[in-house]
């Protein structure tokens, strides 16, 4: 087997894993059982309308984190997939189908919000991406470093996940 099929192997397994990922965080809401979820199902179609306020404020912190997590999303797809309409559109669809499983299930707010939130944080992978890969030149070399790249970003996404499921809070 090629150096380059291996690769391309690595990249789709470690885009399973962030799928999984994502799906814990966005749709069991990093429970370990569905069971006490459905309790809330509502849906907002008005962009960022409904955006938490504390004391007055906005709370950045969701839709920050809903880009940030959809980052990886658009550097595997830059990746995986050819076609840039393609990548986009599979970006939106992901973000939609989570969106619409949490009003199915009734997993949390349905939000318009969240969808481009999502969008957006695909759409800032794709152009890492692309910036990267003009650093780069090499698409072996390229594969190697969006590999790098994902190894450290799953294994930091996932002790994050392990600790925030057993409680610990950290502080930056």
């Amino acid at each position: 087997m090629s150096s380059k099929l291996k690769s391309k192997q690595l990249t789709q397994g470690l885009f399973g894993i962030y799928l999984i990922a994502l799906f814990w965080i966005i749709i069991v809401k990093l429970n370990l059982s569905l069971i006490p979820l459905g309790s809330r199902r509502s849906i907002n179609l008005i962009p960022f309308a409904a955006s938490a306020a504390i004391n007055g404020h906005i709370d950045w912190a969701e839709p920050l984190l809903n880009v940030l997590v959809f980052v990886p999303f658009g550097l595997y797809a830059a990746n995986l997939f050819k076609p840039i309409g393609f990548k986009v559109k599979l970006i939106i669809a992901v973000s939609v189908f989570c969106e619409v499983v949490q009003f199915i299930f009734g997993i949390g707010a349905t939000d318009i919000t969240d969808v481009i939130n999502n969008t957006l944080g695909g759409i800032i992978g794709l152009f890492v991406y692309q910036g990267v890969k003009i650093g780069v030149q090499n698409s072996d070399k390229m594969q190697k470093v969006i590999n790098q790249i994902a190894v450290v970003g799953t294994i930091l996404c996932v002790a994050l996940l392990v600790l925030v499921k057993l409680g610990m809070h950290l502080r930056v």
